[in-house]
């Protein structure tokens, strides 16, 4: 995963405890999967039976790194420590090579979540902001990413804007209709 300096943290409201945002590394896969399990529970209400979903989680991130940048929200502090609380990643694609242009990646932002307590807290935007600076550093031509409805005027406000109508999907275990 590249290299990238922390965003610099932000107060919070309670007391000495900081927010900060930063990538995440191969050392941070066991927190990562506690929060997306803990999101997943947070969403449905109730716990999450799987207990075969970190080793899952964790071969997916292993395989996902070399072209994955992970960020990890956390709230805390050096001396108590810091507790996950939101993450985002972005896929680089890089496109084919076409003669007589300029190949430029792209971005595809994905599998963003932040505890509901934190989300009225600004941390989405922190998260937001982190990517949006990735893409520029690494010069991306465009970030693209397929929101969920709850989320999809937090991006609009961001910036992001309907891409059009060309998108197909196929699902292959379905037979295709006549």
């Amino acid at each position: 995963m590249p290299e990238e300096s922390a965003a610099p943290p932000a107060p919070s409201s309670a007391g000495t405890r900081e927010t900060v945002v930063r990538i995440a590394d191969e050392r941070d896969v066991e927190a990562l999967a506690r929060l997306r399990r803990a999101w997943a529970e947070e969403r449905s209400g109730r716990p999450v039976t799987d207990g075969s979903f970190e080793a899952s989680f964790a071969q997916w991130a292993r395989t996902e790194q070399p072209r994955r940048t992970f960020w990890l929200a956390e709230i805390g502090s050096e001396r108590a420590g810091w507790t996950p609380i939101g993450s985002i990643n972005v896929v680089e694609i890089v496109p084919m090579p076409r003669p007589g242009t300029r190949a430029a990646s792209v971005g595809q932002v994905g599998n963003a979540f932040v505890l509901a307590a934190f989300a009225d807290r600004g941390v989405p935007r922190a998260l937001l902001e982190a990517v949006i600076d990735h893409a520029r550093e690494r010069r991306y031509r465009r970030l693209i990413l397929a929101p969920t409805a709850r989320s999809t005027a937090f991006y609009r406000r961001a910036g992001f804007r309907p891409a059009g109508e060309t998108l197909l999907v196929l699902e292959p275990e379905r037979p295709a209709p006549e």
